[in-house]
Formats: structure tokens, C-alpha cells, sequence
């Protein structure tokens, strides 16, 4: 039976692909127990970063000093900290921030990555060894200390922390890319372009980045989770986000001094936040990688 709008007219046929491509996804993802609870998870986070503010219209910088210290009640679901801002509402703008953040993190290092990595297996010769040695040098200090160094050279800052993490990212994306492009390099179907007389250019848009497209997704799902966790770790040493910016990693920061005293909830939520944006974003990259997987066991679903 031929598929209907809610006019009565008959979709074309891309419309009905993509309608039943979707079907088939959401069908997937509800088959898969531990692709479920991460994407739930995760889409959780972001209703609450975009929904959030508009459910719970509090200022998350308002300071009351007569409702410091509160512990959670009903006006202050995850109670207020030492200056009396509303923790629940610092933690909605937090998430925001972090998940913001985080996707920028990934996309940009995907697109400068995934283009060098791909570039430099299409290519060959001098430009392959000459972003390899780039490649080889960033990686030659640890992520987060060479994140640390590009905060301290620009300026502690949320923007200087995402570049940090973003430079960090650039070249597991391009080595990754650049070793699947090699691969595919050798297979018979690269090897009749080129017989046929087709471009780098062509055999690199045509061929190559269609079949790149799936490790791309595996490792950018692998680096949401890290992205995160840098970001909190850089506010948590005071190299992110700077107060009163309601970011989780400076709000566990300012948690530390009240944790001690029985004031828990300053510096607990904002990390659980942290720990289930990360768990989710590893679920998620666990999974993608297995389904992904040419030779896995949903190689034929």
C-alpha cells in the first residue's frame, strides 16, 4: 500500500526513503538495550539544556544571600550554593554549555581531521609525511596538559578550552582516517577509477569519503564523551569556563569547599551530570562501533 501525506497525496520517493529509513533507525535503537539507554540518557540532558530554562525560568547568576546553603526542597530541587544561586538552575545552563561545547568540539575536529586524514591518504608522497610529522607532533604531549598549555598561552577562558580540546581531538581523527583511506586505497573498485582515468579529487568525493563515513561516526560518538570530560576537568583546575559561569566543571569546584561541611549537593549534581553525559556518549560509541562493524554480527540486520 502506497504511503500517504496528511493531504492525501502520495510523497515522492525520496520523501517515502527517508520516512522509511527513519522507521527502520527508531526500530533499531529500540531493539538495542544498550544504544537505547544511551541515546535516552543523552537526549535526556539535552530536553533538559534546551527545555530546561523555559520549565525552570530562574536566573542560574541571581545571587540571594538569605537562601545560601539550602539543602533540596521543593523551591530548589538540587538546593542553592554558598552565595544562594539555585543549583537546578545552574545545572540546566550547564548542561548547556557542555553539551554546546561539546558537539562544536566534535564537529570542527571532525571537519579539520577527518579532511587532513583523508587528504594525506588520497595524496601520498611529501603531503602525507608532512601532516603525519604535524600530526605526530601534537600527539607527542599528553591531551590534557597540551589543553592546559593552550589555555595558559591564551587565556583561561570556556573559548580558549574548547580550541584546547578541540586541537587535542585533530589528530586521532586524522591518523584513524588516514590508515581506513590507505586501506581502501588497495581495494579493486579504487584501482578501476584510477584505470579509468578519474581524478583525486573524484575518486576522493566519489569513493573514498562514503566509505570513511562510518569510522568518522564512531570516533566522533568516542569523542563527545572525552570532549565533556575535558571540559570539566579544564573549569575544575580553573582553566575553562571562569565564575560566575554556571559550567559543571567550575561548579564541582566550587562544591569542594562546602562537601566537607555536609553541603554535598553544590558540587554532586553537576558530576553526576558529568558522569552520565560521558556514560551515555560511550554507550552510544560502543555500540555504533559494533553495528557498524562489517564483520560483526549486525553486519547482515
Amino acid at each position: 500500500m502506497e504511503a500517504v501525506d496528511v493531504v492525501g497525496t502520495p510523497p515522492s520517493g525520496a520523501l517515502a526513503r527517508v520516512w522509511r529509513g527513519v522507521g527502520r533507525a527508531v526500530t533499531f535503537v529500540a531493539g538495542d538495550h544498550g544504544l537505547l539507554l544511551g541515546v535516552s540518557v543523552l537526549g535526556g540532558l539535552a530536553l533538559l539544556a534546551i527545555f530546561g530554562p523555559i520549565l525552570w525560568p530562574k536566573d542560574p547568576l541571581a545571587i540571594d544571600v538569605g537562601a545560601s546553603l539550602q539543602a533540596p526542597s521543593w523551591s530548589h530541587p538540587m538546593g542553592t550554593d554558598g552565595v544562594g544561586r539555585d543549583v537546578f538552575a545552574r545545572f540546566l545552563e550547564g548542561a548547556r554549555i557542555s553539551l554546546v561545547v561539546g558537539s562544536v568540539v566534535v564537529v570542527v575536529g571532525a571537519i579539520i581531521g577527518g579532511f587532513a586524514g583523508i587528504l594525506a591518504g588520497v595524496s601520498g608522497g611529501w603531503l602525507d609525511s608532512a601532516t603525519m610529522r604535524v600530526m605526530d607532533a601534537i600527539l607527542a604531549f599528553p591531551p590534557l596538559i597540551l589543553a592546559m598549555a593552550v589555555c595558559v598561552g591564551l587565556g583561561a577562558s570556556l573559548k580558549t578550552a574548547a580550541l584546547g580540546v578541540m586541537l587535542t581531538t585533530i589528530p586521532y581523527y586524522a591518523r584513524l582516517l588516514r590508515s581506513e583511506v590507505l586501506r581502501i586505497r588497495t581495494l579493486p573498485f579504487i584501482e578501476a577509477a584510477y584505470a579509468l582515468g578519474a581524478g583525486r579529487r573524484r575518486i576522493m568525493l566519489r569513493h573514498v569519503v562514503p566509505h570513511v563515513v562510518s569510522t568518522m561516526l564512531i570516533q566522533a560518538a568516542a569523542v563527545f564523551g572525552y570532549a565533556i570530560l575535558t571540559l570539566a576537568a579544564l573549569g575544575f583546575v580553573g582553566l575553562g569556563a571562569q565564575v560566575p559561569t554556571p559550567e559543571w566543571g567550575t561548579m564541582i569546584t566550587d562544591g569542594l569547599q562546602y562537601f566537607l561541611t555536609g553541603q554535598w549537593w553544590i558540587g554532586v549534581f553537576p558530576g553526576l551530570g558529568v558522569l552520565l553525559a560521558v556514560i551515555a556518549a560511550s554507550l552510544i560509541a560502543d555500540r555504533v562501533r559494533d553495528i557498524l562493524d562489517p564483520r560483526g554480527r549486525y553486519a547482515h540486520v
